[in-house]
């Protein structure tokens, strides 16, 4: 069994690459069960804070050729007392099997599959949705995610300027600071980066608008939106929080990662459906659609349509990735 630490996941994963394989996974489909929702009650005696354990399961069976399928889980666990231990909230694993005799193949860090494939997610659906010229990118939140999500879209578009807006204007100051150094060599060309202040501002001069927050509260505003851009919204994976409100999402054309996920946990979806302000019908496509040209994204030569992408993750996305993984480090 081979087994794949954080760093070695980050080494043997190309975000082009990633995205060309969720593309043809997403178009050939794979059993994917819903998530599983497993609370542990008071995992520290009385009054501790209820925990969490996700299960993410996925696979394939044999494909032409001879080729068998794989079958994966994601296990994580959410721990919201750990900081006071200082540790982790979260922790994750993969597991990857053989689709065909059930052994097992590899054993992955989840964390770090989690935040590729994640970002990866959206480069791909950048690459249907927001303009070919798009040259401005604003990211909303510094967690670990914005690194990633900045450097995938800087890699699918002609991004030239990232502006970062965060809760913590030190933190988003520190993240511009960082890839200010690194981010030019990641895509091969010039890229200014910086820390903003005025998140209103930010919005209207972007052709890229990133959000991966745990917000409950509206960041993006539909009143704030012009013609052409691209929203991606990354965060907000409960019913309970959003990044956007329901004017952002009424004014533009609605895409999410699968329909499932997105109108059951997406509470930027969620909540505007239940307020009325949309629905289900407003929900153009989702990403087996794309990948299958059973629904169109951006038309060729459209700058006038807003965009906007939910993303919740989904257990096709980490199972591509984990694949895409072993085969790089067996080479």
């Amino acid at each position: 069994m081979k087994v794949l630490s954080a760093a070695e996941i980050d080494a043997a994963l190309d975000d082009l690459a990633l995205i060309d394989r969720l593309d043809g996974l997403f178009r050939a489909g794979c059993e994917m069960p819903v998530r599983h929702h497993h609370p542990i009650r008071e995992p520290l005696g009385a009054g501790s804070s209820d925990a969490m354990l996700l299960l993410m399961p996925a696979w394939t069976t044999s494909r032409p050729g001879g080729t068998s399928g794989r079958v994966g889980v994601k296990v994580v666990t959410v721990f919201p007392d750990n900081g006071k231990r200082s540790l982790p909230s979260i922790y994750g694993q993969y597991l990857l099997l053989d689709g065909s005799t059930g052994a097992t193949l590899a054993l992955l860090d989840g964390t770090m599959l989690t935040k590729r494939r994640t970002a990866c997610a959206s480069g791909l659906a950048s690459r249907y949705l927001s303009r070919p010229d798009a040259a401005r990118l604003l990211m909303i939140g510094t967690g670990a995610l914005a690194p990633e999500l900045i450097r995938v879209h800087a890699k699918v578009r002609p991004i030239r300027e990232v502006a970062i807006w965060g809760r913590t204007a030190k933190q988003a100051e520190s993240l511009a600071e960082r890839l200010s150094a690194t981010l030019p060599a990641a895509v091969g060309r010039p890229v200014t980066v910086r820390a903003v202040g005025d998140r209103r501002s930010a919005v209207e001069q972007a052709d890229i608008v990133s959000c991966a927050t745990l917000s409950k509260e509206p960041l993006v505003e539909g009143d704030w939106l012009r013609e052409g851009q691209h929203v991606d919204l990354v965060g907000a994976y409960t019913p309970q929080m959003r990044e956007s409100d329901d004017r952002a999402v009424q004014r533009a054309r609605l895409y999410v990662d699968t329909r499932a996920g997105a109108l059951k946990e997406g509470g930027d979806v969620v909540q505007a459906l239940a307020s009325g302000a949309i629905t289900e019908a407003a929900v153009i496509a989702d990403l087996f659609e794309l990948a299958r040209g059973e629904r169109s994204g951006r038309a060729a030569g459209d700058r006038t349509s807003i965009t906007l992408f939910k993303s919740v993750g989904a257990a096709l996305e980490d199972l591509a990735a984990a694949e895409l993984a072993v085969e790089a480090t067996a080479r």
